[in-house]
């Protein structure tokens, strides 16, 4: 049983989906789960169904306006390097309004609807393919995963975003009276989650490089030591990921192989740039082209 899993990243996500891409439609892979935090939520269901194109056009056009209603941020470029400041106003006004979170990312939720239609969903539930997202649930602390199979249309789109919901940058979302926030804050890779559903062969797309190759800029402001502190959190959690599936994976006899960033692709992952994604997408492809053609079939660990 093959399973494609796919971890959390922001924008680096187009890396993610050019690495499916080659070994989906180059390599034949044939996956039967396709399981995604985050970014890989948004991926996981178009890659079910087959529909690499469809979603490169999406994560190849977005921009802060695709997923933000309310965007808490402003960006600034600084001596070549892309920074965020605090929206003052935009942050002000949603705490006027009552909102929990700087920024408010209700455009997200359009976008998966739209993107993500009701004949989409009808074919993967009648496929033998299953896809799962992964949320986590503030309220019971614990990490939750959603699977298709479960789920009506409204509520798996509700998931899915769920899943990608960066708080306290992003919504927070409200359901069955839980709160719910970003994947990744408990499951930044879910590679146990995945052999604990029967994979033998999982192909797991890391939006890091496997070596530390970054020493972050000083903060600026809150926010840019918000997402410094964020970010440092996100690594330690998917490297504990990383290490358990590893350990889980040498005592089922199953077989993991890594794809990593093999270079930083940006520090900051909640800006949303066309002709930089675009770029990761292709990277992505000839970066799993690379590991498979030029230096051997398979990374196994």
């Amino acid at each position: 049983m093959r399973e494609l899993v796919i971890s959390g990243g922001g924008s680096k996500g187009a890396f993610a989906g050019g690495v499916s891409q080659y070994l989906m439609e180059e390599k034949g892979h044939n996956y039967d789960l396709f399981l995604g935090t985050s970014t890989g939520s948004l991926l996981v269901s178009h890659l079910a169904l087959g529909r690499t194109h469809k979603i490169k056009n999406v994560y190849t056009s977005v921009n802060q306006d695709s997923i933000f209603d309310s965007c808490p941020f402003i960006i600034k470029k600084k001596r070549g390097v892309e920074t965020i400041g605090i929206n003052h106003f935009t942050v002000l006004l949603n705490f006027l309004k009552g909102h929990k979170t700087f920024g408010t990312s209700e455009n997200l939720k359009y976008l998966i609807k739209r993107t993500f239609t009701v004949a989409e969903f009808q074919a993967l539930k009648e496929s033998s393919k299953e896809v799962v997202v992964t949320v986590s649930n503030l309220s019971l602390n614990q990490v939750e995963y959603k699977s298709i199979n479960d789920f009506d249309y409204e509520s798996f789109c509700e998931w899915i975003w769920m899943s990608c919901n960066y708080t306290p940058f992003m919504s927070l979302a409200k359901k069955d009276g839980c709160e719910y926030a970003d994947g990744g804050i408990g499951s930044m890779v879910p590679i146990e989650e995945a052999i604990r559903r029967g994979a033998t062969v999982v192909d797991a797309v890391i939006l890091q490089t496997e070596v530390t190759q970054l020493n972050r800029m000083p903060s600026l402001n809150a926010f840019s030591l918000l997402t410094n502190m964020f970010a440092f959190m996100l690594d330690r959690i998917e490297s504990q990921n990383i290490r358990i599936g590893k350990f889980v994976a040498s005592n089922s006899g199953a077989i993991i192989n890594f794809y990593y960033t093999p270079t930083v692709l940006t520090t900051n992952s909640l800006i949303f740039n066309q002709e930089k994604m675009t770029k990761w997408w292709e990277h992505g492809f000839n970066y799993a082209k690379y590991k498979n053609e030029e230096i051997s079939p398979l990374e196994t660990e």
